[in-house]
């Protein structure tokens, strides 16, 4: 595992860095990276052999799904099918910490979605994040924790059995915490309360 916290710096990570992390989900391997609310589990989401090694670094039930990672709105469009509302509504919140849900393509495996039609979208308003995803989207996006305990606000949080599963440890520094917001923009749900929580239903009220 390559763990090079001095890559770190106030703004970010070098290039390297990335690449490297870029390098290792292309090749079906684990990495952690930050983000605006807490550390992120990535993999090839595309990948069902890589998304399964996500479940058992996190010894997650298969049957709790995973969202993806995209760099923007656009890429959203490549691996799901989104309505004008459900458009409209990423454009308005993304970037930022909320998790939208929406049909997926064909080309999004099973394993990711734990066989459900759905997949929840995500696009960090985090820069390193957005970096790693400009170069290797899409991402998983799912903490990057043992289920049951608790989120990494730091590389120095997480469990021994994330570091050992990851080929890449990205050192973003500290982050905020918490959780996105998750929101079903088609049936006007949100089904986690999170940051923006009280503005998104205001936004699907009047929409």
């Amino acid at each position: 595992m390559t763990d090079d916290a001095s890559d770190a710096t106030a703004n970010g990570v070098s290039a390297d860095k990335i690449a490297d992390a870029a390098e290792a989900i292309r090749h079906g391997q684990l990495v952690v990276y930050p983000t605006e609310t807490v550390y992120g589990l990535g993999a090839d989401a595309l990948d069902a052999e890589a998304v399964e090694r996500v479940f058992a670094a996190k010894n997650r039930n298969r049957g709790n799904p995973v969202s993806l990672a995209v760099p923007d709105v656009e890429h959203a469009a490549e691996y799901t099918a989104p309505s004008d509302r459900e458009r409209a509504f990423m454009e308005a919140f993304l970037p930022g910490p909320v998790t939208v849900v929406l049909k997926r393509r064909p080309m999004v495996p099973d394993a990711l979605t734990a066989g459900r039609d759905r997949v929840g979208v995500r696009v960090p308003d985090h820069e390193i994040a957005l970096s790693l995803l400009r170069e290797a989207a899409p991402v998983t996006a799912t903490s990057a924790n043992v289920s049951g305990r608790p989120s990494a606000r730091g590389v120095a949080d997480l469990d021994d059995r994330i570091r050992e599963s990851a080929t890449v440890v990205v050192d973003g520094g500290e982050t905020p915490g918490g959780g996105s917001t998750v929101v079903d923009v088609a049936r006007k749900e949100i089904h986690r309360r999170g940051p923006l929580a009280d503005d998104i239903e205001s936004w699907l009220a009047e929409h």
